[in-house]
């Protein structure tokens, strides 16, 4: 980490229970973020990895502590990019508009505010001269990188992404990995959530594997094993099991 400024904090998941009526949905778990990485949570598809971010987020109730630790002198800028948006696609709604009503503090009807930079950060994300296509009009890949574009406005301290990829063609890959490098580089905090174990392996600094507990924790490379993610995706990890069974 020498040689660059770290400015985005440190999490801490500390013992973090979350329940949707009466089905568990994480269960114990504890995780540390170190500030300036890129970490990546991966795991089945009900295992917990979107509930933690919006517990992260203050969107879903939870037990047991989430601490964010700033450097500084106090709270940073947090960005957020879901796995997709739901809107109206008949809506005479352009892509700076779009980006008008997520980042202005300005009245989005009063129009965009250009001082917000929405050509430099769209160009970041290979739409550069796109401000004023139809958002409905975009193919999924496109709308993806208008979301990541609008986590760019401010630069952010955190970005916590949500399986951001899975619209992204090829080319939405390799901007996605230059802008991950960049986010890096610059010291922001990067919590990840992702299914493809491949780009986890390549880009991530540190993997957690979650199924409601945390079954791993560490490298990528020593973490991504066959058997640690044949583990990680059963549907009762043997690990869990052995641990239910001994109590």
């Amino acid at each position: 980490m020498t040689g660059r400024g770290i400015h985005g904090p440190a999490i801490l998941f500390d013992r973090v229970d979350l329940t949707l009526g009466r089905t568990a949905i994480l269960e114990g778990v504890s995780l540390h973020v170190a500030a300036g990485t890129v970490h990546a949570v991966v795991g089945p598809n009900g295992g917990g990895k979107s509930s933690l971010i919006r517990a992260l987020l203050g969107q879903a109730p939870h037990r047991g502590i989430i601490r964010l630790d700033w450097p500084g002198d106090g709270p940073g800028t947090v960005a957020y990019v879901p796995q997709s948006v739901e809107f109206d696609r008949g809506l005479p709604l352009t892509v700076e508009d779009f980006l008008a009503v997520l980042c202005q503090r300005r009245p989005a009807f009063l129009g965009p505010d250009r001082r917000m930079g929405y050509g430099e950060a769209l160009a970041r994300v290979g739409m550069a001269g796109k401000e004023r296509r139809r958002f409905g009009a975009l193919s999924g890949g496109e709308r993806q990188r208008v979301l990541l574009a609008q986590a760019l406005i401010p630069a952010p301290d955190l970005i916590v992404l949500d399986e951001p990829m899975t619209a992204l063609d090829e080319a939405g890959i390799a901007i996605f990995d230059s802008l991950l490098a960049d986010l890096a580089a610059a010291g922001t905090t990067v919590l990840w959530v992702e299914h493809d174990l491949a780009q986890v392996r390549r880009l991530a600094t540190r993997v957690t594997g979650l199924n409601k507990h945390v079954l791993f924790d560490g490298h990528p490379l020593e973490m991504l094993s066959p058997e640690r993610v044949f583990d990680l995706f059963s549907s009762v990890p043997r690990r869990a099991a052995t641990e239910r069974i001994a109590s």
